[in-house]
């Protein structure tokens, strides 16, 4: 792959090393702050990893380039609908999620199922935490989001939600289930953002030559459904 990188923060740095590290060529940087290398139209694919008031101008660059797009940004869910006009109007592919972790993403359909049985018994309560450094900007986060919406779903109520931001914690959520008698949880840990990096790959391979607006978690399916 030909891959254009928006930001060269610590997430920017690290797809770098393992998109190169995997045979592909990073053949553009665009960050204002660390100084601007290569053109994004040399590209196939670019990969976002910014913050959410770029979001918007960053997708207007990779459709007028006609290159296909991955966000890891999040935090800018509320412009999503702009976005899809963007995409649409400009015919490239777009892979947006809360969270292009795998076993996130396979959190999500445990918090499904367990939600769905939960659910059924008024005795235990839903709840969620999570965690992360001191520098992310959104809180909850878009995960937390994410986990909330599956929850609240099934309750048709609301579920509180408790964030942290604080040192250099990479990610932490928890979902949980709590009553007089017990609790149950589903934790996930990120021990780094190398599962972050390599999703965010995943998507950039899988989305290039496709058109419309997808969530990550469809590529989850995908493999999913497709399993030998």
């Amino acid at each position: 792959m030909k891959i254009a990188l928006l930001g060269y923060g610590k997430m920017g740095q690290l797809v770098e090393q393992a998109a190169e590290r995997d045979g592909n060529d990073v053949v553009a940087i665009v960050d204002p702050a660390s100084g601007s290398r290569g053109s994004i139209s040399d590209a196939e694919v670019c990969i976002d990893f910014t913050e959410p008031g770029a979001v918007i101008e960053n997708i207007k660059a990779a459709a007028a380039a006609r290159i296909a797009m991955v966000i890891g940004t999040t935090g800018w869910y509320d412009q999503l609908d702009a976005a899809r006009e963007i995409v649409t109007a400009s015919g490239i592919g777009l892979v947006y999620g809360s969270n292009f972790s795998v076993g996130v993403n396979l959190m999500f359909k445990l918090t499904q199922v367990a939600a769905e049985l939960f659910s059924r018994f008024p005795s235990h309560d839903p709840f969620i935490e999570e965690a992360h450094h001191k520098f992310k900007k959104d809180a909850p986060s878009g995960t937390a989001v994410f986990l909330k919406r599956i929850l609240e779903a099934e309750y048709k109520r609301g579920v509180p939600t408790a964030s942290t931001r604080a040192g250099h914690i990479p990610g932490r959520h928890v979902v949980g289930f709590d009553s007089e008698a017990d609790t149950l949880t589903i934790t996930h840990n990120a021990r780094s953002r190398a599962g972050f990096v390599e999703g965010a790959l995943m998507a950039a391979a899988w989305i290039i030559g496709k058109k419309g607006v997808f969530e990550f978690s469809e590529i989850i399916e995908e493999r999913l459904r497709n399993r030998p």
